[in-house]
This record gives structure tokens, C-alpha cells and sequence, in this order.
């Protein structure tokens, strides 16, 4: 019995590091393709640099809101815990920059008023139509959960804004077509979005392109797993307590055989 149990641990354990094995050699014939950097979600016990997602913010609200909707989150999730962490007066004041239909009022008419921290983060057009009509008929994705919609999404992301290039002397691009060697086909409607020097960070750090696509990737990534730090603390906790349970029921069954002699 004592080697039954043994053999079922050694074949859970063999099952658990081939799927691992298995599902990163699937990706990684893609994700080698792609430009990559250490980011600090990554791993089992990987948590946010909060720094970054302040200034992953500070690039989406200054360089992307324009274009790019985040519906799916609400300005009081900047202050939460896991995230930017923005104390609630800084988050207040980042939403009363926003203007928000409401209403109606006693007399039936709608409103505007300056948004509150329950409210979802403004979107920048009215419908699609007119985000596809500004945009000269590409429609500008939503951006809150954009890291899981591609395969290795936060390296993807990156790279495809750093990945803009002047294009092969045969490719000739129409207008308002630009060439990303990232980008699948090539060709993506959406002009380089960050430069050198293009906003100043709050904190001093050199605005660079790279560091930009770094906090704004890693914005992104929070964006779309915002409980991403709780999961991985649940995870390690289940482990910890699967090992604990382990081990004192093979003692248990081990300690249970030994009171019975083996018929030779």
C-alpha cells in the first residue's frame, strides 16, 4: 500500500511537470519571436512594481485614452489593493478631471458632472461608428483585457510598440498604413504612439520609448488580471497546504500498516 501511494505521488508529480514542459515549448516558438524584458508579474510568485503601473497609467491617460477605451475598469480600482495603489484622494482627483453623462434631473433632462471614483473609466467616442470614423475605419480596440487576447500578450504588446520600422524597399504601404515588423501582416493603421521625451513622468524617470512600453505594457497586464497577486498568494497557501496534507496522510497510512504483519 505504502508503494501504491508512493507511485501515485511520483506519477502526479511527472503528469504536473510535463503539461508545464509541454505548454512552454508550445509558446515558445512565438514568444522567441518577440522582444522581451523582466517583467515583475511574471512567475509563479511574481507581483506588480507599482512605480510602473503608476507611470503605465500616466502613459495610457496622456498618450492612448484618446483612442482607446478601458470599459471594464472604474477609477475606484486605481486606489485598490494589487494595483497602482493611488491613495483615494489622488484617485479622486484623477476622476473629477473626467466628465460623465448622467441624469435625469428632477426636471428630466440629463447631465454632466465630474466623475467619481465608482464610475467606469470615459470612453473616448460616443459609439463605434464614430471611433472607426476618426480612425480612418480601423476601429481602436478596447484595451481592458488586450494582454489576454494574444497568446504571451504582455511581450506581444511590447513589442509591437517598439516594433515600428520603415518598411522593405518592396512593400509599398497606402496611406495612413504604417509597417511593424511585430504586427501580423505587417501592416497596422495605428501610428507610432511613443517617442523619446514625449511625456514627463511625475516620479523624474527618463521617459524613454522603451521604459514607456514597459509601464504601459505593465499597466495593461494589471488591467487585465488586476486580482493577479491575490491568486498567486491563494496558490502558494494551496500548495503549502496540499503538502502538509501529503505528507501527514502517507505517515497516517504509514503508521496504519505497520500494526499489521505481512503474510509471508
Amino acid at each position: 500500500m505504502i508503494n501504491f501511494l508512493k507511485n501515485i505521488i511520483k506519477s502526479t508529480c511527472f503528469i504536473f511537470l510535463s503539461i508545464i514542459f509541454l505548454s512552454q515549448s508550445v509558446f515558445s516558438e512565438e514568444a522567441k519571436k518577440l522582444l522581451s524584458t523582466d517583467w515583475s508579474f511574471k512567475g509563479y510568485f511574481g507581483k506588480f512594481d507599482r512605480a510602473s503601473l503608476q507611470r503605465g497609467y500616466q502613459v495610457y491617460s496622456e498618450v492612448c485614452a484618446s483612442c482607446h477605451s478601458m470599459k471594464y475598469l472604474s477609477y475606484r480600482n486605481l486606489s485598490e489593493e494589487g494595483g497602482p495603489e493611488f491613495s483615494e484622494e489622488q484617485a479622486k482627483s484623477i476622476a473629477a478631471n473626467f466628465e460623465v453623462t448622467d441624469g435625469p434631473n428632477d426636471d428630466g433632462e440629463m447631465f454632466t458632472r465630474p466623475a467619481k471614483l465608482s464610475d467606469k473609466f470615459v470612453n473616448p467616442y460616443q459609439n463605434d461608428k464614430e471611433a472607426m470614423a476618426s480612425n480612418g475605419g480601423a476601429y481602436p480596440p478596447d484595451m481592458s483585457v488586450l494582454v489576454k487576447a494574444r497568446s504571451d500578450g504582455a511581450n506581444y504588446i511590447y513589442s509591437l510598440l517598439l516594433g515600428y520600422e520603415d518598411p522593405p524597399s518592396d512593400i509599398i504601404l497606402d496611406d495612413g498604413v504604417y509597417y511593424n515588423k511585430y504586427m501580423y501582416g505587417n501592416m497596422i493603421k495605428m501610428p507610432n504612439p511613443l517617442s523619446d521625451g514625449l511625456i514627463t513622468y511625475n516620479d523624474g524617470t527618463d521617459a524613454t520609448e522603451k521604459q514607456m512600453a514597459k509601464d504601459v505594457t505593465t499597466f495593461l497586464a494589471w488591467a487585465a488580471e488586476p486580482h493577479l497577486e491575490a491568486r498567486h498568494r491563494a496558490g502558494f497557501k494551496t500548495i503549502i497546504y496540499l503538502i502538509i496534507v501529503s505528507l501527514l496522510a502517507y505517515l497516517s497510512m504509514k503508521k496504519i500498516w505497520l500494526r499489521i504483519e505481512p503474510k509471508v
